[in-house]
């Protein structure tokens, strides 16, 4: 009990000692007091008894948010509460010197750490992601050399001219959770960071999967339409796709490869060690039977783990907790190995997938980036798939990790705090991880005598060649277990007592090369005379897609507003209450962030 109080004083000594480093500058002082303030409060609470709490304020995550467990390992893999206790306390005083260094500010107003205060400690930086303070300031933050892709909008389409309407699937959510972060940071996304299908496959909906006993494509397809709350005269179409879910038991054994980015862009800790976090979160929710492996990337490419079973999960814990930042960026080199560590490990009853954690800058390799993507398509045909997950700010690809993904038949997702790790990697690990529909293509058919115009929202770097539905040589989506992909259109009528269209989906089995191919037609039993009619999930969708609009800027949303989005979101019903009543939250900041 002295050594822990000593310690403590310790810390809370630096502490006071961090603050007087930085009264040589008033204005960095201020805006940093609440690292001090929680270096200190880590002593206070050590000194206590009390364990800090890792969850509390993690980048990007709010008070509401946070966990309310204390600091904890792996779920199986707990040292006793005694030994953590002491291992946190030891950590607190460099803490505190932290924090003051960070404390020194440039006269652009950026954080600088700085001489022997920079970090290095891995213990460190770990504690920076248990009390790190509430998101930086726009200015401290900024776009940097951030990398975002426009894909430019859809137009609306003369049915006369063109009856039909061809996309791939995409179940990806990454452009909400960066725009989210964005949003916490208070900054309005980059508008070329905005897609409005990953808004809306970031939300659950009340979509029925197949019938348990159906010897039809493992997913079921859902279509309603109401009249839009945006334009006057216009409908709005929903198309749903609902994939069948898989028990813990039914998925089949899993061979996962992690391929971390540890170069020296990846030390803040909302990159390498929110990383680390996230991937234990999901080593957690393994299963018997399945391996991992361990590639990292930097300057150099090493394996640190061979392919490594649940049985020896320790072995797992400790090569990921072990993992240091530094060096340059050779993606294309660690690319290579890991795809052959997971092709080695396929069998006809397991999956194999490449996992990629970076925040996408790579800048050295023995190839391009177009090669790396080629490499990465036949790779697919191996039978070997790809997801990526990103992480960070400032100097963010977007285009390269959703890129990666869409080449590599995987999902691309988007990390910003340990709530959405969790969700990636427990709450949808079966979708995440286990393929039921590849090559997914869905061709909407619109009746010209019905419909006279139509404009697909969203999807616009999904778009396939009409010509080119049936053909299966052209890649397509991919649908994991439980996934949902939704799409809406904005459509004019000629009359509204007909079936306005008939929707086509065609796809592969995970393991197939021939497509089969599902037409459903419009029912009218599920066209609504008016907005308020129409079932609270398709008018909670309608305010997602209302938002992706008007925040990337879309010249078909000029009179739209967010105002009205969030009247819409609010009156939708309280059905994952959590996961909305954020929106709405994150809608508001947006309205007030676009007054100024």
């Amino acid at each position: 009990m002295k050594k822990t109080l000593s310690r403590a004083l310790w810390a809370f000594t630096l502490a006071t000692i961090a603050t007087s480093a930085c009264n040589s500058n008033d204005e960095a002082s201020k805006s940093a007091s609440t690292e001090v303030a929680a270096a200190q409060s880590t002593a206070n609470g050590l000194s206590g008894g009390e364990q800090p709490r890792r969850d509390a304020l993690l980048p990007g995550t709010t008070p509401a948010e946070s966990s309310d467990k204390p600091i904890s390992r792996a779920t199986d893999s707990e040292k006793n509460d005694s030994d953590e206790v002491m291992e946190e306390t030891k950590e607190a005083a460099p803490a505190a010197l932290e924090a003051g260094a960070r404390m020194k500010r440039t006269k652009d107003g950026k954080s600088r750490a700085t001489g022997q205060y920079a970090m290095k400690s891995p213990a460190l930086a770990r504690l920076q992601v248990a009390s790190s303070p509430p998101p930086p300031s726009p200015k401290d933050i900024g776009q940097g050399s951030e990398d975002y892709k426009d894909y430019g909008k859809n137009p609306m389409v003369s049915t006369a001219e063109d009856h039909l309407s061809t996309f791939a699937v995409d179940v990806d959510t990454a452009s909400y959770a960066i725009s989210r972060r964005k949003l916490l940071n208070g900054q309005l996304p980059p508008e070329s960071a905005v897609r409005v299908e990953e808004f809306l496959n970031y939300f659950k909906y009340d979509f029925q999967g197949p019938a348990a006993n159906s010897n039809r494509a493992p997913f079921a397809v859902h279509m309603d339409m109401a009249p839009s709350p945006f334009v006057k005269g216009r409908k709005l179409l929903r198309i749903g796709v609902q994939a069948k879910k898989l028990s813990l038991r039914e998925r089949k054994n899993a061979n996962l490869v992690f391929l971390v980015d540890v170069s020296g862009s990846m030390q803040s800790a909302d990159k390498l060690e929110l990383a680390k976090r996230a991937l234990r979160v999901l080593v957690d929710n393994l299963k018997d039977g399945d391996t991992v492996s361990l590639v990292t990337y930097a300057g150099s490419t090493r394996v640190v783990l061979p392919p490594t079973g649940l049985e020896n999960k320790g072995e797992i814990i400790s090569a990921l907790e072990d993992l240091r930042a530094g060096g340059s960026t050779g993606m294309a080199s660690g690319m290579e190995l890991a795809y052959d560590l997971a092709a080695k490990a396929l069998g006809p009853n397991s999956l194999s997938r490449v996992i990629v954690l970076s925040d996408g800058d790579a800048n050295i390799g023995n190839i391009g980036h177009k090669e790396m993507l080629k490499s990465i398509a036949g790779k697919v045909k191996e039978g070997v798939t790809l997801s990526t997950i990103g992480f960070g700010m400032g100097n963010y690809k977007d285009t390269l990790m959703e890129q990666l993904a869409n080449k590599g038949n995987g999902n691309y997702f988007y990390i910003d705090s340990i709530n959405q790790a969790r969700r990636v990697f427990q709450e949808q690990l079966g979708g995440t991880l286990e393929v039921v529909a590849k090559d997914v293509k869905i061709q909407v058919d619109f009746d010209p005598e019905v419909v006279k115009r139509y404009r697909l929202i969203g999807y616009e770097n999904r778009n396939v060649a009409d010509k080119d539905f049936r053909n299966d040589k052209v890649d397509a989506g991919e649908i994991g277990a439980g996934h949902t992909v939704t799409a809406m259109y904005e459509i004019e009528l000629i009359r509204e007592d007909a079936v306005p269209v008939t929707v086509r989906v065609r796809a592969k089995r995970p393991k197939g090369s021939k497509a089969s191919e599902t037409a459903y037609a419009f029912s009218l039993k599920q066209s609504f005379a008016s907005f308020s009619a129409a079932p609270e999930d398709f008018q909670f969708a309608s305010a997602v897609m209302g938002a992706a609009e008007i925040l990337r800027g879309s010249e078909h949303a000029t009179n739209w507003s967010l105002e009205n989005v969030i009247s819409i979101a609010k009156a939708s019903g309280d059905a994952y209450e959590s996961e909305r009543s954020e929106f709405v939250s994150l809608m508001e900041k947006a309205r007030k962030l676009r007054l100024k």
